[in-house]
């Protein structure tokens, strides 16, 4: 009992609705591009603007460089100088980093999607629409020219096939018997119901069909032709769709082969240039303070988005029907971008592990040669217990070189790294870092 209590509640909304629906339709007659792409935009629009306002920011191709307090660099310094004396190290305290904020440019990509969808849903769905007309119609000039074959004038044989079921053509059919008996001509009512069915197609065989009536003769067989000759034009255009959607296929396989490419590039071309720091054997790494991770997000974006809009022109003829394949793609894209590519705006997760330097520390060496001893590091958690099988990076300032410029950890928690001091004399700090902690070493480095 309570099931169709709540059946019938749920169809009297649906009625109510219908009947609003139709309501502001007979008073207003709002155009549906209101609300498929005026009222998306505008909603897009002041997204973008709030998040501007809010403070967000693009996130362009170069990495944001964290500048410590003045009193942070005064007791990194200071806590350096105790450990080059007394051979010692102590963990020292990183600033505080903050969670990664989500760019102005990710949110205009939501943006541009939401914009995009509501309309590329409507014209597809439009399209459908049309195209399930055209067949009706073809039935319903095959049908007019039966009638006529048994002996009903052009008038007549409408306001019979109005009394049939024709499917979504059936309204409108009825729209023009009615016309027809109220006084109104067969050309006109024929010619405004070819208009409201919104197809080119229709009209143009439309106008066939009326000029067929005007000539005299056998104009069933005339009506009965043109309905298999649109029959036929509609099955080209089927058959032309068919063919043209294997490049929808092949647009969209290459979309997959760029954003393998540059998945690739990241995963292994950017961990390589990380790896190599500020300096380098060959010089000032100026490429480690390239966002390239950034960039490719950037780049796969805008290749959906035109890739899209060419799909459309290629497959569809027109570049309006390529929204739906870009905003696909463009969806797609992200999400595949920020699972693979670009960091996800999220908190980073303490570890709860130290780093200890064991051995190596202290060590005086001589410019541009390679340390006696390896650094030796061990990595343990809360318990003294050793961590294995976690990747560490290592770093020196203010040059030089290390290797491995990252390594993971053994069964013990040790992990060494090789040290090379670049040409300057003086202090020199080695950092090993992993999740967030750090501990640093020293060495100093003379000419005698």
């Amino acid at each position: 009992m309570e099931t169709n209590n709540t059946r019938s509640l749920v169809d009297r909304k649906k009625e109510e609705f219908s009947e609003l629906r139709e309501r502001i339709r007979i008073l207003y007659n709002p155009p549906r591009e209101y609300f498929t792409i005026v009222l998306p935009v505008a909603i897009a629009i002041l997204i973008v603007l709030g998040a501007f306002l809010a403070g967000y920011t693009f996130q362009g191709t170069e990495k944001v460089q964290t500048s410590e307090s003045d009193k942070q660099k005064a007791l990194n310094e200071l806590m350096a100088q105790m450990n080059a004396e007394e051979g010692v190290t102590t963990p020292v305290s990183e600033p505080k980093k903050e969670a990664p904020k989500m760019g102005l440019d990710e949110i205009l990509i939501f943006a541009v999607i939401f914009a995009m969808t509501p309309y590329s849903i409507d014209i597809t769905l439009q399209k459908r629409t049309i195209r399930r007309k055209e067949e009706l119609y073809t039935e319903f000039l095959f049908k007019l020219s039966e009638f006529m074959r048994g002996g009903l004038d052009p008038i007549k044989s409408v306001r019979e096939l109005s009394k049939t079921d024709m499917g979504i053509l059936t309204q409108n059919i009825r729209n023009a018997a009615t016309s027809m008996v109220y006084g109104k001509s067969f050309e006109d009512s024929m010619k405004t119901m070819a208009k409201n069915l919104q197809s080119e197609l229709i009209v143009r065989y439309t106008n066939l069909v009326v000029q067929a009536s005007y000539s005299g003769g056998y104009v069933s067989d005339l009506i009965l032709k043109a309905s298999e000759d649109m029959r036929s034009i509609i099955g080209i255009e089927r058959e032309k769709e068919g063919n043209l959607s294997q490049y929808v296929v092949i647009f969209y396989f290459s979309q997959a082969i760029i954003f393998f490419i540059l998945y690739i590039l990241t995963t292994s071309l950017l961990p390589f240039v990380d790896q190599l720091g500020p300096t380098s054997p060959f010089g000032k790494n100026q490429l480690v303070n390239l966002a390239f991770a950034r960039g490719f997000f950037h780049l796969i974006m805008i290749n959906a988005f035109f890739g899209g809009l060419i799909i459309g022109k290629i497959a569809e003829g027109e570049v309006r029907h390529g929204l739906k394949h870009s905003a696909i793609l463009m969806t797609i894209g992200y999400i595949a971008c920020v699972v693979l590519i670009i960091p996800s705006p999220v908190a980073p997760v303490s570890a709860d592990f130290t780093i200890q330097a064991i051995s190596g520390n202290s060590q005086v060496g001589y410019p541009m040669v390679q340390l006696k001893d390896p650094i030796t590091f061990k990595l343990v958690d809360k318990a003294g217990n050793p961590v294995n099988s976690t990747v560490v990076q290592f770093s020196i300032i203010p040059g030089g070189s290390v290797s491995p410029a990252s390594d993971t950890s053994d069964k013990d928690g040790i992990i060494k790294v090789k040290v090379t001091a670049g040409s300057q004399t003086g202090t020199y700090l080695i950092t090993a870092s992993s999740k967030g902690v750090t501990q640093k070493a020293n060495a100093t480095i003379t000419n005698g």
